[in-house]
C-alpha cells in the first residue's frame, strides 16, 4: 500500500514508508483496506495504485518523492520505465472505465433527453478529467498525471459538498415537518409542535463534549479506549498506538476513529430524537477541526512532528467549548424558503412528466385493444375457413367400383330437351350454324316453320330426345327426328352408308307420333303470326 498511501496524501490517504526487510518472509503482512475517497472514480484509482503499486522500479522513485512532485503530476514520467505486463494491466483499466463513463453519460442523457438523442460521446468524455479522452485505449503518463491533479483537485472541495448536501438533508426534513403540520387541525398542530420541542430539549441533555484534538479528548480516548493510567498520558506513545497502519501518520480514517467516544455522547441510534446522518456530519466537523489546527502543510496527513507541535499550543491545552449541530444554524430561513421553491418547481416538472406518461399509457391501451380486436376477427375468419375445408372434405363425391368418380344429377328438373342420365351440352356455335339463316336462337318456331330443314306437315320441333340418344349426334338409318327410336334401337350408332343426318322426312310422315313413357310434350307454340309478320321475322339476321 506504500503506493496509495503516497499519491493519497492528498487523497484522503496516508503516505506508507519502505517494508521493513529485516521483518521474516513467512509472516504475514495484513494489508490494510484503502480509505473511500468518495470520488465517482474512486474504484478506478484504487485500482490503478495498486497495479503501479506491483512495480518494483515505480516502487522505488515514489520511495524518493516527496508530495509536491506527486502532486503535480512529475512522477508521471517514470510510468514509461515500467513493465510491459503493469502496461497492459493499466490498459486494460482504462478501456473499462471509459466504457463505465460512456455508459453513465448514455444512461443520464436518456433520463434527461429521452433515448432517440444522438450522444457525441467524445466531447461529453472531454470534460472527464481524471483520464486523456483522446486515447481510450492505452494508459499512458498523461493519464496518470490528469488522475492525480483531478483526484486532489476533487478531494479539496469534497468536504464542502458534503456539507452542502447535509444542509439540503436538514431543509427538506424541516420542510415535511411543517407540510405536516399544515395538514393537521389547530388541537392536533399544537401538540405536534410540543412533542417536537420536547425532543429537541431531550436531545440537548448529554454530557459534555471535549474540543477534537484537545489533551482533554485525547485523555479520555487513552483512558477508556486504551486503558491506560490518564496521569500517564504521552502524546508519542498516543500517537504511536492510534497509527494502526503503523505507516508513520495519521490520516483522515484514523483521526476521525479518535471521536468515536465523543459522538457517543450525543448520539444513540436506539433514540428517536437523535439522528445518525447528523452524526457523521458531525464526524466530519471534528475532523475538519483537526485538520486545520494541526495540519500545517495541508496535505491531509498528520505527521508525528506536526502531532507534537500541535501539544504545544494553547488550543490543545486551554480549548473552548465545543458546539455541536443542535447549536449550530445550518441554514437559515431565507435559504430554506429557496429550497421549497425549488422542490416546488421539481415537483411540477414531475407532475407534468407523470401526465405524460399517463397519456402514453392510455394511447398504448388503446392501441393494445384495437390489436386484440383485429386479433379475434382474424382467429375468427379461421375458424370459419376450417369449418368449411371440413365440410368440404366430408361431402367428397361418390365413386364407383373401379374408384372413378359417379356424378349424380341435380334434384331440380332437367331441361327436358336433355337426356335423363346426362346434362345436356349446349354448343352456341354449332346451334348458330344449324339454325336456318334469320332464325333468331332460343325463340319460339311459328306454326309450320321447319327448324334447320324443312319439316313434315305437323310436325312438332323441340321435341325430347329418345332414351339414351345423346346431341348432335347423326341419326340411325330410318330413324326419324325428335321421335323415340324403335324397339332394339341403340342410340350413337353409326349411320349406315350413303345415309345423311337431318334429311327430310319422307313424304307421308307426320311428326306428331306419341311420346315415349315419362316424357313431358312441348308448350304449345305461338299462335299463328301474320304473314308479314313472319317474313320480318326470318329476316331478322343472326
Amino acid at each position: 500500500m506504500e503506493l496509495w498511501y503516497l499519491v493519497a496524501g492528498v487523497l484522503a490517504s496516508v503516505v506508507a514508508v519502505p517494508i521493513d526487510r529485516s521483518k521474516k518472509k513467512d509472516e504475514k503482512q495484513i494489508k490494510p483496506e484503502s480509505p473511500d475517497t468518495g470520488l465517482y472514480y474512486d474504484r478506478y484509482l484504487r485500482e490503478v495504485i495498486d497495479v503501479l503499486e506491483t512495480d518494483t522500479h515505480f516502487r522505488e522513485k515514489l520511495q524518493t518523492a516527496n508530495v509536491e512532485d506527486i502532486k503535480s503530476g512529475k512522477l508521471s514520467t517514470e510510468l514509461d520505465f515500467v513493465s510491459h505486463h503493469i502496461r497492459t494491466k493499466l490498459d486494460e483499466l482504462k478501456r473499462q472505465e471509459v466504457s463505465r463513463l460512456r455508459m453513465l453519460i448514455k444512461a443520464k442523457m436518456d433520463a434527461e433527453q429521452g433515448e432517440s438523442v444522438q450522444i457525441d460521446h467524445l466531447n461529453l468524455l472531454k470534460q472527464i478529467e481524471h483520464l486523456d479522452p483522446k486515447n481510450a485505449h492505452t494508459f499512458e503518463a498523461r493519464d496518470l498525471e490528469l488522475l492525480i491533479q483531478a483526484a486532489t483537485k476533487d478531494l479539496e472541495h469534497y468536504d464542502q459538498a458534503h456539507h452542502e448536501e447535509f444542509k439540503r438533508y436538514e431543509m427538506l426534513k424541516e420542510h415535511e415537518r411543517r407540510e405536516y403540520l399544515k395538514s393537521l387541525d389547530e388541537e392536533k398542530r399544537n401538540a405536534e409542535e410540543a412533542r417536537f420541542q420536547q425532543m429537541k430539549e431531550k436531545h440537548k441533555e448529554h454530557p459534555k463534549v471535549n474540543v477534537p484534538g484537545s489533551r482533554d479528548q485525547l485523555k479520555e480516548v487513552w483512558e477508556e479506549t486504551d486503558g491506560l493510567d490518564p496521569n500517564e498520558f504521552n502524546p508519542k506513545t498516543f500517537f504511536k498506538l492510534h497509527d494502526t497502519n503503523n505507516d508513520g501518520v495519521l490520516d483522515e480514517q484514523e483521526l476521525e476513529a479518535l471521536f468515536t467516544k465523543e459522538l457517543e455522547k450525543v448520539y444513540d441510534p436506539k433514540n428517536e430524537e437523535d439522528d445518525m446522518v447528523e452524526m457523521e456530519e458531525e464526524r466530519l466537523r471534528m475532523r475538519e477541526h483537526v485538520m486545520n489546527e494541526v495540519d500545517t502543510d495541508k496535505d491531509r496527513l498528520v505527521t508525528l512532528e506536526e502531532f507534537l507541535k500541535s501539544t504545544e499550543k494553547k488550543e490543545f491545552l486551554e480549548p473552548e467549548e465545543w458546539e455541536t449541530l443542535d447549536e449550530t444554524q445550518i441554514y437559515t430561513e431565507e435559504e430554506l424558503r429557496q429550497y421549497e421553491r425549488e422542490l416546488a418547481e421539481q415537483e411540477a416538472e414531475i407532475a407534468h412528466k407523470v401526465e405524460q406518461l399517463r397519456k402514453e399509457h392510455e394511447d398504448l391501451q388503446r392501441r393494445q385493444s384495437e390489436l386484440d380486436a383485429q386479433k379475434k376477427e382474424y382467429q375468427q375468419a379461421l375458424q370459419q375457413m376450417e369449418q368449411k375445408k371440413s365440410q368440404q372434405k366430408d361431402k367428397a363425391p361418390p365413386s364407383g367400383p373401379g374408384g372413378e368418380l359417379k356424378f349424380q344429377p341435380p334434384e331440380a328438373a332437367a331441361d327436358v330437351r336433355a337426356p335423363v342420365n346426362e346434362p345436356a351440352q349446349v354448343q352456341p356455335e354449332v346451334e348458330r350454324l344449324d339454325r336456318a339463316p334469320g332464325h333468331q336462337a332460343d325463340h319460339p318456331q311459328p306454326p309450320g316453320h321447319q327448324a334447320d330443314h324443312p319439316q313434315p306437315p305437323g310436325h312438332q320441333a323441340d321435341h325430347p330426345q329418345p332414351p339414351g340418344h345423346q346431341a348432335d349426334q347423326p341419326l340411325p338409318p330410318g330413324h326419324q327426328a325428335n321421335h323415340p327410336l324403335p324397339p332394339g334401337h341403340q342410340a350413337n350408332q353409326p349411320l349406315p352408308p350413303g345415309h345423311q343426318a337431318n334429311q327430310p322426312l319422307p313424304p307421308g310422315h307426320q311428326d306428331n307420333h306419341p311420346l315415349p313413357p315419362g316424357h313431358q310434350a312441348a308448350p304449345p307454340a305461338p299462335a299463328a303470326h301474320d304473314p308479314e309478320e313472319k317474313q320480318a321475322e326470318q329476316a331478322v339476321p343472326l
